[in-house]
């Protein structure tokens, strides 16, 4: 069978960097192929440059046996190529109807929108890949998870023979990831091919019946389902044997509450997203685990906590003080450590050495300080002891932070709170955006933190990670918990309902 797309010898530099060296791809028609590798490797640059977004500095690309070395978007859509990117580009006041054939509108003879002809032509295309959404509706009306089929269903209406879906399901509850998975063996059973970019590797044996893997630019091989497994495919995509579970003793969690939430209501600018009469306790040598949709009031319970919002009613309690409302530094001299999930924003100061970012916890204490004075000596053998603990790269103490990938960001951002010795470690995301390997490295140290006594509330859009790290789980929907629930009892079935709505653990 002659593949659909072939890409081959593809390169493509940024200024610094080479984003793709010799890049190779083939799809065939009617498969579901899966592109993985680490963060970084280059497999959306890859597919940008099939969709035209980029355009390779060499090689070539072969759709349908015409070969040439690039495109722009509307010739990729032309040749029947659609791409969902992570981030939708759907107008929010728009209806699904009028979203889907923008830059594609039928005309009557009078130059008149002809929304019959068009309405008839999308319903087809619904009830052919069981992709139901209402027309009518403005997508900021709509679910997440609607709103991606209304892009899927963009894709197609413009004649989609080819559909790349870049990590489809980050922003997706179980049920509609799931979903999700039933349209795309759709898809490829009606003969449409889908190319699935995705670093979940249970998602992408499910889904997909070929892996090619890239690591730092390079394809490092394409393998077919039957003939691989989990465990191969994250060796092929880090270079070495990784373990993505997490081997730890049961919950240590003594009777001494170190962290209470006491029905806090907390405002936010978007109303589903509102605090309203949340109350928790975390235990010391306990995680809790915060599951929910990403917009549901996980940022605004986050930065109350943290004394980066305010509190309009209820009570934080440290180990007993009562925090909220306090300034951010004065939670912090309580015994918080804070992971943000926005690392750009309030976890580094781009312009400092990775030493002075790392130091920002502890630069105040003996042995980095001396008084009013900075120990240079001790500064640099405490950097130098995180970045080998967190495997930073490159291991470059005295280098701007400006110059670090997203992955190692973050890394030196884990590697400063988690090391400051907290009561309680507020962790946001602490693996998004992280390479796997990191990801192992990083789920290690938050276990090691909990059994040595502190109180951990882990927010995580991960819901593996969520069920594989904590001891209790809450679940968050339109800024109230839906549940609590024990994690030796919880599945992403039970939790993909509290995080819709749709159960309530009592």
């Amino acid at each position: 069978m002659e593949p659909i797309v072939l890409m081959r010898d593809i390169v493509k530099d940024f200024p610094g960097v080479r984003a793709v060296d010799g890049g190779l791809f083939d799809l065939l028609p009617g498969e579901a192929h899966a592109l993985i590798g680490e963060n970084g490797a280059g497999k959306s640059t890859l597919m940008k440059i099939l969709y035209g977004v980029y355009q390779a500095d060499s090689g070539t690309i072969t759709v349908k046996g015409d070969t040439f070395h690039h495109q722009n978007p509307g010739e990729a859509i032309a040749r029947g190529i659609g791409m969902v990117h992570q981030e939708f580009m759907l107008v929010q006041q728009l209806t699904v109807l009028e979203n889907v054939i923008l830059g594609f509108e039928p005309r009557l003879s009078m130059g008149k929108i002809d929304f019959k002809s068009a309405e008839d032509a999308i319903t087809s295309i619904m009830d052919e890949y069981g992709l139901w959404v209402d027309l009518r509706k403005r997508v900021n009306d709509i679910s997440v998870g609607e709103a991606q089929r209304v892009e899927i269903i963009k894709a197609l209406y413009r004649g989609a023979e080819v559909l790349i879906l870049d990590e489809p399901t980050a922003v997706l509850t179980p049920q509609e990831a799931e979903g999700l998975f039933k349209v795309i063996r759709s898809l490829t059973g009606l003969g449409k091919s889908v190319i699935f970019i995705s670093h979940k590797l249970n998602e992408v044996m499910e889904v997909a019946s070929r892996m090619t893997v890239m690591r730092q630019g390079r394809h490092v091989g394409t393998v077919l389902k039957s003939q691989t497994s989990i465990p191969e495919l994250a060796r092929l995509m880090v270079g070495r044997d990784v373990f993505l579970g997490v081997q730890r003793s049961q919950s240590a969690a003594s009777g001494d509450v170190i962290l209470s939430v006491e029905d806090i209501y907390v405002p936010s600018s978007k109303e589903h997203a509102k605090i309203r009469g949340v109350s928790f306790q975390v235990r010391r040598s306990e995680i809790l685990g915060i599951a929910g949709v990403d917009g549901n009031g996980q940022s605004e319970l986050a930065e109350a906590i943290a004394g980066l919002r305010p509190v309009e009613r209820g009570k934080v309690k440290i180990d007993g003080v009562e925090v909220q409302n306090m300034s951010p530094l004065k939670v912090r001299e309580n015994g918080l450590a804070h992971i943000p999930e926005d690392r750009n924003t309030r976890g580094l100061n781009r312009v400092m050495t990775v030493k002075e970012n790392l130091a920002g916890l502890a630069f105040r204490k003996p042995p980095i300080s001396k008084g009013i004075a900075m120990v240079e000596g001790e500064l640099n053998r405490f950097a130098e002891r995180l970045i080998k603990t967190f495997d930073i790269r490159p291991p470059l103490a005295d280098a701007p932070a400006t110059g670090f990938s997203g992955g190692n960001a973050q890394k030196i951002v884990v590697a400063r709170e988690v090391d400051s010795g907290p009561k309680v470690l507020l962790a946001c995301q602490p693996t998004r955006g992280v390479d796997i390997g990191s990801i192992e490295n990083i789920r290690k140290e938050l276990v090691k933190v909990r059994d040595q006594g502190t109180a951990i509330v882990l927010i995580s859009a991960d819901l593996e990670e969520i069920l594989s790290l904590s001891d209790r789980i809450a679940v968050l929907y339109e800024g109230r918990i839906t549940g609590i629930i024990n994690a030796d009892q919880a599945d992403e079935e039970k939790l993909g309902l509290l995080m819709t709505g749709g159960a309530v653990n009592e």
